[in-house]
């Protein structure tokens, strides 16, 4: 009830969310299937932290440990992530990732046809590339919680698909991981099919479906 009490909140919210064109780098509100509903992946990871059985305090004091730093207060988290956000579209345009902005969350929509061929986990070549400029913000935006969420579309049974989603999941944080982000910051979440973005009665929605989420929380305190 609780999970369902959240994701509906959220999705009343989702017309405010501000997103930037990958190519033009231009400001723009959505509420299309492509671009409203992309944010509903934030409200999934929300509602998914908001049930895990973790001392959430002890990891944080952790990573800011690791940073160097107390948490983000105030009007800093709003600057904080408004920074972070100007340096990740920076790095990612032309890339054909979305950044997609809600409250003081970050999203970086990443499609399936530019992170992993079809039915496999193994990320495509030529997109490290986009993964190294995400690990350099990350490098340098150290005080925020990094939950790496892999999605599907409904083509195949739901227990493939939860599969398939997490080791998406997985292959992308652990890269990360390998770039020298550090390694506490990080959730992996499978939600398989259940978070759809578009239709997937059409090959184009169901291809808007196939994606990774990596979605940056500030760590406040």
């Amino acid at each position: 009830m609780k999970i369902q009490i959240l994701a509906l909140a959220l999705a009343a919210s989702l017309t405010a969310c501000t997103t930037f064109d990958p190519y033009t780098g231009e400001k723009k509100t959505t509420n299309t299937a492509k671009g409203a509903g992309i944010g509903a992946g934030v409200g999934a990871v929300i509602a998914y932290l908001e049930n895990r059985k973790e001392d959430s305090g002890t990891r944080n004091r952790r990573i800011l440990q690791a940073a160097g730093g107390g948490a983000l207060v105030g009007g800093g988290i709003g600057y904080y992530m408004d920074t972070q956000e100007a340096k990740l579209r920076q790095q990612l345009r032309n890339s054909g990732v979305s950044v997609v902005r809600d409250g003081n969350n970050i999203n970086l929509v990443m499609p399936g046809n530019i992170t992993f061929a079809s039915d496999s986990a193994n990320i495509n070549d030529s997109f490290y590339e986009v993964l190294n400029s995400v690990a350099l913000v990350l490098q340098e935006f150290d005080k925020t919680r990094v939950v790496v969420a892999g999605h599907t579309d409904s083509t195949g049974s739901d227990a493939y698909n939860q599969q398939l989603s997490q080791q998406r999941a997985s292959s992308v944080a652990n890269y990360l991981r390998s770039q020298k982000v550090l390694g506490d910051r990080f959730d992996t979440v499978g939600f398989g099919e259940a978070h759809p973005v578009a239709d997937n009665a059409s090959a184009s929605g169901r291809e808007l479906n196939r994606r990774v989420e990596i979605t940056l929380m500030p760590i406040t305190g």
